[in-house]
């Protein structure tokens, strides 16, 4: 090109930063006038400090806009100046990332360093479209007995880990992380308390973070951090498996992230439905979940949610919503605490809607026939705990006694033992 057509072209280019101006301040929300974004754009805001403040444009009007800030408002004060970031909501992703714990923002928060390298990536990406998702034929071991026995997991599944507070959702997080079968794991850890985070690595996963990431937006955090740390998490497990590795990714837990985004939907005005839910809650699930999955071609995200059950009601409208959009739900019940078994996952109230595709006749019959024996035994308890039943009335409900012993033990598990998959499957048989 020659230098006087370039110079030309640089004349009547706008290269300039437009800046814009904060006119309002609430505690959730930040409007600002004198620029044009999009929904959706990123804004930087110059605070007093002469630090650069992140927030995202929520909401339009004809001459000022709306922005929900990434941190916290303190500091920030009418005036202060505001401008578009050109990249947009882009993270950092790359090998130097395993071992890790960092904000949704990729910032280290383990006090190991600086993070360099890694590609840039948008955190709002499509799901995988639906005609390029392969087919789950392969199980998915994660070393637990009743979950690989019972209801087998596939190769980018998505399942839902439903309990209520204190059931042990945690314990059996770190036993599935310890215990898979995935070359990468991505843990994200969504409006949890400061304090168990460092307590999840230690007691839950033993301090070993070999080939994890883990991603936290802690309770203090803002929403907007809260609801966009689940989208980086997912973001992070996505470039491993565009690299055709298989990924596990769990997270803890949806309840708070759905929270999170109520908080910024009822700021904005939504109208606000079952339990202060606004719509948008239910939608982002969707959003979020079907990103997990096998693509053609590549590897597969094996997705592990939890959600938190008030009250251990399943009706709950986000627990409702995820068993809808879910391959899989694993119920942990304070019932089976009270009969010491752990992890409490209650076999009759969970189900694998791929574990038939995936086992062969064999574990299929067993898992069945284990099933069936033990939904004998809780039909009968009241009935055999007061001796009224007689045994020989029922060959089914009399082998079901013999072995009941055996289906408890199968079904108890120590936090730090992981049973490889053929062993799960030899003792299922032998019970049966």
């Amino acid at each position: 090109m020659k230098l006087s057509s370039l110079r030309e072209k640089l004349q009547h280019a706008d290269i300039s930063v437009r800046f814009g101006e904060v006119e309002n301040i609430t505690a959730s929300n930040i409007e600002i006038s004198g620029l044009k974004p999009s929904i959706g754009d990123i804004i930087k805001i110059i605070d007093s400090s002469g630090e650069a403040r992140l927030g995202m444009v929520t909401e339009l009007k004809r001459d000022s806009f709306f922005v929900s800030p990434f941190g916290f408002v303190e500091g920030l004060k009418i005036g202060d100046k505001a401008y578009i970031d050109e990249e947009g909501l882009t993270i950092p992703v790359g090998e130097s990332l395993l071992g890790r714990v960092v904000d949704p923002l990729m910032r280290p928060k383990d006090g190991k360093g600086e993070i360099y390298g890694g590609t840039p990536m948008p955190i709002i990406k499509a799901p995988i479209d639906a005609m390029k998702r392969g087919l789950i034929e392969e199980k998915f071991s994660v070393g637990v007995k009743t979950i690989d026995g019972l209801l087998t997991t596939g190769a980018g599944q998505k399942v839902g880990i439903f309990a209520g507070s204190g059931v042990g959702k945690s314990t059996l997080m770190g036993m599935i992380v310890r215990g898979a079968e995935a070359p990468i794991k991505v843990v994200a850890l969504i409006g949890e308390r400061g304090r168990e985070i460092p307590e999840f690595i230690a007691k839950n996963l033993g301090g070993d973070l070999t080939n994890t990431v883990i991603v936290v937006a802690t309770s203090d955090d803002s929403s907007l951090m809260r609801k966009y740390g689940a989208f980086a998490a997912m973001t992070v497990a996505e470039y491993f498996k565009e690299q055709g590795r298989d990924v596990l990714f769990i997270m803890d837990s949806v309840t708070r992230f759905a929270m999170a985004q109520r908080e910024i939907g009822l700021a904005l005005g939504e109208p606000p439905t079952s339990k202060g839910y606004p719509p948008s809650s239910l939608t982002l699930l969707a959003q979020l979940m079907e990103r997990a999955g096998k693509e053609e071609g590549k590897g597969a995200i094996t997705a592990f949610f939890t959600v938190l059950i008030e009250g251990d009601d399943m009706s709950d409208p986000i627990a409702d919503q995820s068993r809808s959009i879910l391959d899989g739900h694993i119920v942990l019940s304070r019932e089976m605490t009270d009969l010491g078994i752990y992890p409490p996952i209650n076999v009759l109230n969970s189900a694998s809607r791929v574990m038939n595709d995936v086992v062969d006749q064999n574990h299929k019959e067993a898992a069945m026939k284990f099933r069936r024996m033990f939904s004998l035994l809780k039909e009968n308890e009241v009935l055999i705990r007061i001796g009224a039943y007689t045994q020989g009335s029922d060959p089914e409900l009399d082998e079901a006694i013999a072995k009941k012993g055996a289906m408890e033990s199968f079904m108890k598990q120590n936090p730090s033992e992981r049973v490889p998959f053929d062993e799960t499957k030899k003792m299922l048989l032998s019970i049966v």
